[in-house]
């Protein structure tokens, strides 16, 4: 959909999106919900954090079974749980319209809380092993954890201008986190980038389907995970 504006029957300027994306079929349509609910942006972080802990063949190698529970506890906290609570306390207080944060401003405060809530997980784990006793945190943890937190700054200042798609922001990042161990690990990514590969696909193609998403919204939700990423990664090198 393409965004214009109009004034409603209160007298005020009201945003309004023309449809672009041909209409699905409900089957179609279901799918593509399935498709967002299940990849929301909430939960994608959790995937990757489970996928490094129990799939990966050796970064967290030197944990415990229980370290690797808490790490997992951690990242629901901080990655899904936190983020749900404020949406809905927002919600409850109307300081948003919708729980599904339908229109920019809705967005604006969401943002800057999840901002607080992935600065957190970034700043424990980047100190994990300064602490005495404690294993270190490996750096693609690390380095994915901060990515999301700078994914929420550049995804705020975007944001200002146009409704940033949130799952392809996701989608994108997750898509360049592969891409780059597949560069700098000296294992086979291939299966999983391709998985990969395959799910970002769904992802923008469920987006295209059940929101009101313009293609720009899309693509630049998938380019501001990209530079999220890499800026995570510049930034880790620079403290290092």
């Amino acid at each position: 959909m393409s965004p214009g504006m109009m004034i409603d029957e209160t007298n005020q300027l009201q945003e309004i999106r023309k449809k672009t994306f041909p209409e699905q079929p409900a089957g179609m349509k279901l799918a593509a919900n399935i498709i967002s609910y299940l990849f929301h942006p909430v939960f994608v972080p959790v995937y990757i954090i489970w996928f490094l802990l129990y799939v990966h063949p050796y970064l967290f190698a030197g944990f415990t079974d229980f370290q690797k529970t808490k790490t997992l506890v951690m990242a629901v906290v901080s990655f899904t749980f936190f983020p749900l609570v404020t949406v809905l306390l927002l919600k409850a207080l109307k300081f948003i319209d919708s729980i599904y944060l339908r229109t920019q401003k809705d967005r604006v405060i969401p943002f800057i809380a999840c901002m607080i809530w992935y600065f957190w997980i970034s700043y424990v784990w980047f100190n994990f092993g300064k602490t005495r006793d404690v294993v270190d945190m490996p750096r693609e943890a690390v380095e994915f954890a901060m990515a999301t937190f700078i994914s929420t700054i550049i995804g705020l200042m975007v944001n200002i201008k146009m409704k940033v798609s949130l799952h392809a922001i996701s989608a994108g990042l997750v898509l360049t986190f592969f891409i780059i161990m597949g560069f700098t690990q000296d294992i086979n990514v291939g299966t999983w980038l391709t998985v990969v590969l395959v799910i970002t696909g769904l992802i923008c193609t469920s987006r295209f389907i059940v929101s009101d998403h313009t293609p720009e919204e899309v693509y630049g939700g998938l380019v501001t995970g990209a530079v999220s990423l890499l800026a995570a990664r510049v930034f880790l090198n620079w403290l290092s």
